[in-house]
């Protein structure tokens, strides 16, 4: 793993009680795909990872340049030809006070896992889910590590046997506790509408992508 200008063992590292992303959750992150050791739309994740920072008012500690190196680096090293790299930027360590501390230092963190393909039996025959009301916040569009609501909202679909909860509000369908969505009406590819309530997707535009590229019909319409 990478923490704070160290490349070290997992179980050698450590963050302070006191980091802001422990006692508040104040910190985004980003899961970039690798294939073949080829970082996936990489781009486009620290374009996302740039949105989140700029969400919650802290400066990215790395440039895209910088970022890219490390990851490669990570890649390098690791036995998974295809893995997720997990990247997360904490305002740091300060005093348990809501408002911001002054001269931080943002805690940033890189993880390596490994990422399995889904089973010939999910793609022949798919999974099931279920819907739940939507319990997040108003700025789902921010890639932040408070996830607690969707922790909870996922093992709602876990008690239930499913794979997935897909999230309701005000009766429109926006997405899964962690997954975009899409249907499939009469031929038609339809999305929801992205917003503040969704996360802007790089699986969501590389879908649509795909769909122009094969002349599939597809609209973007709120799904009730």
């Amino acid at each position: 793993v990478y923490l704070n200008g160290e490349f070290l063992p997992l179980e050698q590292a450590r963050i302070p009680v006191m980091d802001r992303g422990f006692l508040f959750g104040d910190g985004v992150y980003e899961v970039i795909p690798v294939y073949d050791r080829a970082p996936f739309r990489l781009h486009e994740h620290l374009a996302r990872l740039q949105h989140s920072l700029d969400g919650i008012q802290l400066a990215n500690p790395h440039s895209a340049a910088e970022w890219q190196d490390l990851i490669e680096q990570i890649v390098a090293v690791t036995d998974w030809p295809d893995q997720g790299i997990y990247l997360q930027v904490t305002r740091g360590v300060g005093p348990r006070e809501h408002a911001f501390p002054r001269d931080v230092q943002p805690t940033v963190f890189i993880l390596p896992l490994e990422l399995p393909a889904p089973s010939v039996a999910a793609v022949e025959q798919g999974v099931s889910a279920i819907t739940a009301q939507d319990i997040r916040w108003l700025r789902c569009d921010l890639k932040v590590t408070s996830l607690l609501p969707n922790v909870l909202l996922r093992q709602e679909s876990v008690a239930a046997g499913c794979a997935e909860t897909l999230l309701l509000r005000d009766g429109q369908l926006l997405e899964g506790s962690a997954s975009s969505v899409f249907i499939v009406l009469d031929g038609m590819l339809v999305a929801p509408p992205q917003s503040h309530l969704t996360l802007p997707g790089i699986t969501y535009d590389v879908v649509l992508e795909l769909a122009r590229n094969i002349e599939m019909p597809h609209q973007i319409h709120p799904i009730a």
